[in-house]
């Protein structure tokens, strides 16, 4: 089968263009020559094997140009390596070209270990040549007069690179100065002390030491806002005086408890003796009866003792009379 000149040479070209796309695709040639006129000394097998290695080369050659165009020492193996751990090339590259402008010591190691320990590194770096200001919640403390007091603190820090693998955050700050700022006032003898001398409290704490262990270094600590709180000092007197109040009137109704029991037992008791008394008197016409009949007490003994009883109770009811009239009468 013949083919016309001109199908053949459209074939050609065809053919000739899918292979330069495949190329391409394969070997980033334009990034390759990115390099060569950044001074970036990188072969092409290089960049191909770099996607044999599921690596995208531009991750690792534009960061590399930066470092180079910056006067940075790096190579191809350490950015590649570092992109293979999970990290971010490009922004360990920008924390290590700030830090040599600024003139901070930084080996990329250690800027690649921040990286992966998952703390910013950039800002790390950004945050030793420019410190932050960290504000502190509202602290409420007490001094020993029993008043309150509110403390707002802002903390300058600065970021210590030495220090941000395994050391702690900003929380660990805040709870330390808060710390601080409670001890303080709570040694100061009145409210008075903190409010005439807010700085007793930045000096005692920036003192303690609080940024041991810590990614950062306090610069200062500065007193924002000073309030004077609640009388808790009299507030616990009162809750105090109210529950003695109901321990003693606990104490006083189990007492009248006791004092009625008491009254109870002695009105059975009183039951008790009269009930004696009845059966005792109960016992005086059967004496009688048997003395009569004995011949030990005769009749006219008899009706003398009934007339002598008649007489009692005649001037016992007089009595009773006359009390009634004197109390009338006064």
């Amino acid at each position: 089968m013949n083919i016309e000149p001109g199908l053949y040479l459209v074939l050609l070209a065809a053919i000739i263009i899918i292979a330069l796309s495949i190329l391409l695709s394969v070997v980033p040639v334009m990034l390759w020559i990115s390099a060569l006129a950044s001074g970036v000394r990188i072969s092409i097998i290089t960049l191909i094997a770099m996607r044999l290695r599921r690596v995208t080369p531009s991750r690792i050659v534009n960061p590399m140009i930066k470092a180079t165009k910056a006067g940075l020492d790096l190579s191809i193996n350490q950015l590649e390596s570092h992109f293979l751990a999970g990290g971010n090339v490009d922004r360990v590259v920008n924390a290590l070209i700030a830090a040599h402008r600024a003139k901070i010591h930084l080996e990329f190691e250690r800027a690649a270990a921040i990286d992966l320990a998952g703390r910013d590194v950039l800002q790390a770096v950004q945050m030793s040549v420019n410190p932050r200001v960290i504000e502190t919640p509202n602290v409420s403390a007490v001094a020993k007069n029993g008043i309150e007091v509110k403390v707002i603190a802002r903390v300058t820090v600065r970021a210590n690179i030495e220090r941000l693998v395994g050391g702690a955050g900003e929380e660990t700050i805040i709870a330390r100065v808060g710390e601080g700022i409670v001890t303080t006032v709570g040694s100061s003898d009145s409210h008075k002390d903190v409010l005439e001398n807010p700085d007793l409290i930045s000096r005692t704490v920036l003192g303690k030491g609080l940024d041991a262990g810590t990614a950062f270094e306090i610069l200062s600590i500065d007193i924002a806002d000073v309030d004077v709180g609640k009388n808790i000092g009299a507030h616990l007197q009162t809750e105090q005086a109210e529950a003695d109040k109901r321990i003693a009137q606990a104490k006083a109704e189990e007492r009248r408890a006791m004092a009625v029991a008491a009254e109870q037992e002695m009105k059975a008791k009183v039951v008790e003796m009269r009930a004696k008394v009845v059966e005792s008197e109960s016992q005086v016409p059967l004496a009688m009866s048997e003395a009569l009949r004995s011949g030990k007490l005769g009749v006219m003994d008899y009706m003398n003792l009934k007339n002598i009883d008649a007489d009692t109770q005649m001037r016992s009811t007089l009595g009773k009379i006359n009390d009634g009239k004197s109390e009338k009468d006064s």
